[in-house]
């Protein structure tokens, strides 16, 4: 069986690829469980209104924490022992989530949860590695697609499970995946070590981290095209379920539901992304990514709200907002994991710690857009964040960056 997963191979094994996509999704959807339960576990630990959106920020600055210091680490450590590692950490504090009826040892479960959810961002590099640059965007895209369907099942299954049982089996049910994918992992994932680390200390590790952001033009651009394109994405998905709940569609908590597995559909454009990079293709695939991005929040104003047929052009519109971001996000990483191996998980963790601070503004800003001004305003704002991202773009040839990497 462990021919089948040989790490020397040109690709790794479909079934390989496979298990890793799986990883993804299972570890990542950890961040998003508690997004439409807010309201509901705020209450239950007596957390007041104005401060309810604490249930999901402890989890998200753990997050952006493990990113920028554990992520690195897969310059230095064993990939295979880190990556199970920390998924173990998640397993310890989502049982925390689970039993927690008060208010710090939630928090403090919550934030350690971020922590451990970090080793994402350490299977994505692990499989580049693994990997040759030919077919490099193609499993990066199946990885990416794991991802998003993480990402994007996440918050209908949380949501279903809360109203069948409650929201403590919600985190004691991902905690059994989490146990279960780390057994699979531990039994099945090969072995990667990193090579010449012989003089790397982690203190000169993290230290190195600056430099890489400023000193390296790819993984600079890619990543603030990307951070706008996740701003979008999670202004949209901040704001749609306060659209959907309101006197114009009146749709209930269950529905909001079933309408955010529609968004799932747009994982799809990953592979074809990876595919479309690989083949020289990553320029005009990014400009029609941002495009349909824009499109995505034009098309909800093509008919009058509040019909059935206005709904599925709004499902149709999460639908081609989640495609162009997913397709962006594969391109990005596709294009970072094409620099120097040995820099692999610290370029990962600058290009998500990037993102997320789009991805943070995104939902700040999809909320204040929606209290000030409507579905209207949302639409706006949203479209600007991809418009801004490539007007950006296009000063790769004012700048002479297009030319400097032929």
């Amino acid at each position: 069986m462990s021919q089948v997963f040989h790490p020397t191979a040109e690709v790794p094994a479909r079934t390989l690829t496979l298990l890793l996509g799986l990883t993804v999704g299972v570890i990542a959807a950890n961040l998003y469980y508690a997004q439409p339960l807010v309201a509901m576990i705020s209450k239950a630990l007596g957390i007041a209104t104005s401060s309810a959106g604490l249930v999901v920020t402890f989890t998200q600055v753990g997050y952006g924490l493990g990113v920028l210091l554990l992520v690195p680490l897969a310059d230095l450590l064993e990939n295979k022992k880190l990556i199970i590692t920390l998924m173990m950490v998640a397993v310890i504090a989502l049982l925390g989530l689970a039993f927690s009826t008060s208010v710090i040892p939630y928090f403090t479960a919550a934030f350690i949860l971020g922590i451990g959810t970090s080793a994402v961002q350490i299977v994505v590099p692990y499989a580049a590695h693994m990997t040759s640059e030919s077919h490099r965007g193609r499993v990066v895209g199946s990885l990416m697609s794991g991802l998003m369907l993480g990402i994007m099942l996440s918050r209908p299954i949380s949501s279903l499970l809360t109203d069948l049982l409650s929201w403590h089996a919600v985190f004691f049910l991902s905690a059994a995946f989490m146990t279960a994918m780390a057994f699979i992992l531990y039994k099945f994932l090969p072995p990667r070590k990193p090579e010449h680390t012989e003089n790397i200390r982690y203190g000169k590790l993290i230290a190195s981290m600056g430099e890489l952001f400023v000193t390296t033009p790819v993984l600079r651009r890619r990543a603030i095209y990307q951070a706008f394109m996740f701003g979008a994405f999670c202004l949209f998905w901040t704001s749609a379920p306060l659209y959907l709940m309101s006197e114009t569609y009146h749709l209930s908590q269950t529905a909001i539901a079933i309408f955010a597995f529609a968004g799932v559909a747009g994982a799809i454009s990953a592979p074809f992304a990876g595919r479309l990079a690989d083949k020289g293709m990553s320029t005009s695939a990014t400009i029609v990514a941002m495009l349909a991005a824009i499109a995505s929040f034009a098309v909800t104003h093509i008919l009058e709200p509040g019909s059935y047929v206005a709904l599925g052009v709004l499902v149709f519109a999460a639908i081609l907002l989640d495609a162009g971001i997913t397709a962006t996000l594969v391109l990005g990483q596709r294009a970072i994991f094409s620099l120097k191996p040995e820099y692999r998980g610290r370029l990962n963790g600058l290009y998500i710690a990037t993102i997320f601070v789009g991805g943070a503004a995104g939902s700040y800003a999809g909320a204040w857009a929606y209290a000030h001004g409507g579905w209207m305003m949302t639409t706006i704002v949203g479209a600007l964040f991809p418009a801004t991202a490539l007007i950006y773009f296009f000063t790769e040839w004012l700048t002479g960056f297009r030319k400097s990497q032929k």
